[in-house]
């Protein structure tokens, strides 16, 4: 009996949500279903997810970052299709596959400073794991520091990282030495690098939970101090790399050279899981410092030939496309108008980010009767006030966005670095609309807001969710 993958989709369509939810993740779908995120889609092209309805949705959040290049790129379908039709000698471990080495001199050159070296792995949290690994071994210190409302993954020594306990509670001890230093704190860093028993700082150069850049000076001084001390500096790039920022790297914002600098999500074309630890020579000697040591630290599926293939056909299309430089220019509309916006909406606190990474937070208002009700959600529980603002946008106005964190009030969208300046503006109106809506005493935004926080006090519901990737 032939194979036949389109049958199964057609058999099936429709019960994506009760399956995932047998099987997969109750709680999610029951979320999913409470914030009316219950989609059943049937597509995914360019800037654009579409329904069984036909309905299309400006996707906002580009797979958390994944989608720098919008959904099925055909130049990289077409790469892995070539890739496929090579029949090369894929994964035999005991060899060196020639995609990954041409892939890994272009990452090495594209990073820059002090980066000579690439080890490949399938993830963000995978790539950190290894990375700590590789700052213990190099400096034979224990203490990984890293900042509140980090986030670098879920996996254990990950998660030990991880500035939100929401991710932790439950799941420890987690890793011993993993200091956590308040964001934007040179006094804090310097203290702990000063008792001498640090093997790296890290941190995301634009946070993800939030959004926050530290001030601008913070990042040289900080480098200065790792050096002093004799640790090393991971900048964890998963989300801020390959253009996110307005720079190929978000790093090279601030033109320091980090030791480590991990990447992964928008690497693929989001076709095939890959990411990276990319480090120095003198950290690789320190790691694999003889013949019985090349596999200290290795995985199965990390050079694979479709990762390889994805990755570069990803490179080559975002330095040919100039895409890094657009996404700092059409990021740099969207600020100014949500900017603009801030002046006239007394719910709007700050709107931030680098490039296509942005956060507009919220804030209680000044008159009397939004107060009031802004207090209510609040004490519901913290952030719900985002979440409000998320739904209507899917609801009314079809685009995909969420919430930043726990307990804040941020929503962030990370769209794909091709959108246009027909999608900006769409998201400005729609935004601004949304505003006035919560603006109004009463209106249909707050009877949102009271449903979920009706929701948030029920136990058997969390509309308030934020993704783990975000």
């Amino acid at each position: 009996m032939t194979f036949d993958l389109k049958e199964i989709v057609n058999r099936y369509q429709g019960k994506q949500h009760q399956l995932f939810g047998n099987f997969i993740n109750t709680q999610l779908a029951r979320v999913l279903k409470t914030i009316g995120f219950d989609k059943n889609y049937v597509k995914g092209e360019g800037v654009y997810l579409y329904d069984s309805n036909g309905d299309k949705y400006l996707d906002f959040l580009a797979g958390y970052g994944v989608f720098a290049l919008g959904r099925n790129h055909p130049k990289i379908k077409d790469a892995i299709r070539q890739a496929l039709d090579l029949d090369l000698p894929n994964m035999v471990q005991m060899d060196s596959p020639l995609l990954a080495g041409v892939l890994a001199e272009k990452l090495v050159n594209l990073i820059g400073g002090r980066v000579e070296m690439i080890f490949w792995t399938n993830s963000g949290t995978e790539a950190n794991e290894g990375a700590i690994k590789f700052a213990r071994k190099a400096t034979q210190k224990p203490r990984i520091l890293f900042w509140d409302h980090a986030f670098h993954g879920l996996t254990t020594g990950s998660l030990a990282l991880n500035g939100n306990n929401e991710f932790k509670k439950g799941f420890g001890p987690l890793l011993p030495g993993a200091t956590m230093i308040p964001f934007n704190d040179l006094t804090a860093l310097n203290h702990e690098l000063s008792k001498g028993d640090v093997a790296a700082f890290i941190f995301e150069p634009v946070q993800g939970k939030g959004v926050n850049i530290p001030d601008p000076n913070f990042y040289k001084e900080a480098e200065r101090v790792c050096r002093k001390y004799g640790a090393l500096l991971i900048a964890d790039e998963v989300q801020t790399g390959f253009g996110r920022t307005g720079k190929m790297f978000a790093h090279h914002h601030w033109e320091i050279e980090p030791d480590i600098v991990t990447v992964a999500k928008a690497l693929s074309g989001g076709f095939v899981p890959i990411g990276a630890i990319a480090y120095s020579r003198n950290i690789y000697k320190k790691v694999f410092s003889n013949m019985e040591e090349c596999v200290v630290h290795s995985n199965t599926f990390g050079r694979n030939t479709l990762a390889m293939a994805a990755g570069l056909a990803t490179l080559d299309l975002i330095e040919e496309e100039g895409i890094v430089e657009h996404a700092a220019s059409i990021g740099y509309k969207i600020r100014m108008g949500l900017t603009q916006m801030a002046n006239r909406f007394e719910l709007i606190k700050a709107v931030r980010g680098e490039g296509l990474m942005i956060a507009i937070e919220f804030g209680s208002p000044k008159s009397l009767k939004l107060k009031a009700s802004w207090m209510m959600l609040q004490a519901a529980k913290k952030g719900l006030f985002a979440q409000m603002v998320v739904i209507p946008l899917m609801k009314n106005y079809k685009i995909l966005t969420q919430v930043a964190g726990h307990n804040i009030n941020v929503v962030k969208i990370l769209p794909p670095l091709i959108i246009t300046d027909e999608h900006a503006d769409y998201f400005l109106k729609s935004f601004e609309e949304v505003m006035i809506e919560c603006h109004k005493m009463p209106g249909t935004a707050w009877k949102v807001g009271k449903d979920l926080a009706v929701a948030a006090m029920s136990s058997s519901k969390m509309p308030a969710y934020e993704p783990q990737g975000m």
